[in-house]
């Protein structure tokens, strides 16, 4: 049983890493779930601590990758509009079949919702759009180095365990 939860716990990190990249997978959660996966293995011992800081962190990041494109947004110059059309269009990008529409969505969003919506010309909607697209990168950049610290942590576990399990 424990090389199901070994196995089961791997799958999830690994998704868990390439999900901080895609936002259709919701990156960190799943994670965290393989380091749950992880701590019912009879070698390694259940860290209740571990557990938690790593879900507390998983939910902060979870609620700043929502948080940080906004305010990207509204540090370049974007109104109400641009930070609704930003939300909005990473929805948006996500549903509709598009190459790196998730890229692209809260980018027209911004763009779209401060040209249309806040009647901004050119340059002023594109500097907000810019704004939310920084926002963008940055979250993702953050939830990428928090998912390789969960690898990191599950890979130090199962090393430290190697000869337990194999």
């Amino acid at each position: 049983m424990d090389y199901i939860w070994l196995i089961l716990s791997l799958i999830c990190i690994i998704t868990g890493v390439l999900g901080s990249l895609l936002p259709v997978l919701p990156g960190l959660p799943i994670s965290w779930v393989g380091l749950v996966l992880l701590m019912l293995t009879k070698p390694i011992e259940t860290d209740v601590m571990l557990l938690s800081v790593t879900g507390v962190i998983a939910i902060g990041v979870g609620i700043l990758d929502y948080w940080i494109p906004a305010k990207g947004t509204k540090a370049f110059g974007g109104s109400k509009y641009g930070v609704w059309g930003t939300n909005i269009g990473l929805v948006v990008g996500l549903i509709v079949p598009v190459p790196f529409g998730f890229i692209w969505g809260p980018f027209l969003g911004a763009f779209i919702g401060e040209w249309w919506f806040a009647s901004r010309k050119g340059n002023e909607a594109m500097w907000a759009a810019t704004g939310s697209f920084v926002g963008f990168l940055t979250s993702t950049f953050l939830k990428l180095v928090v998912s390789i610290v969960f690898l990191g942590i599950f890979v130090t576990l199962v090393w430290n365990h190697f000869s337990l399990f194999f």
